[in-house]
């Protein structure tokens, strides 16, 4: 069971990748194109041509995970530009929103993490 927490870093790729690659092209892609370590927890959002689908990929400690998921109706909304980095940064609760088809911009959530302060004089 895989679940996505505000700590981890999410990469969304802007420009949509060929959906026949399997986990060893993508973790390529990312260490190769993307200049990231695909060994280090990062959770990488891929998109197909068609805006149809999307790929997931993640390492674990132990393995990579790949999950897919294929829209039976629509398409995912291009909510993002491609300003000349070929990667999106994304918060959990933003990645979320791009799972159940939204747009993640301007959504409106709670901070993801706060620090919690010992009270003094205690």
């Amino acid at each position: 069971m895989l679940q996505v927490t505000p700590h981890m870093r999410i990469l969304l790729s802007v420009e949509p990748i060929d959906f026949r690659k399997g986990i060893d092209s993508l973790v390529s892609l990312c260490r190769d194109v993307y200049h990231t370590d695909p060994f280090a927890g990062i959770v990488f959002v891929f998109m197909n041509r068609r805006r149809t689908s999307l790929k997931i990929l993640l390492y674990d400690g132990q393995g990579f995970w790949l999950c897919l998921k294929r829209l039976s109706q629509g398409r995912y909304r291009r909510w993002f530009r491609a300003d000349g980095r070929p990667l999106r940064s994304l918060a959990a609760h933003e990645l979320q929103a791009v799972l159940v088809n939204g747009n993640p911009v301007g959504l409106q959530a709670a901070p993801a993490w706060r620090q919690i302060t010992p009270e003094k004089g205690g």
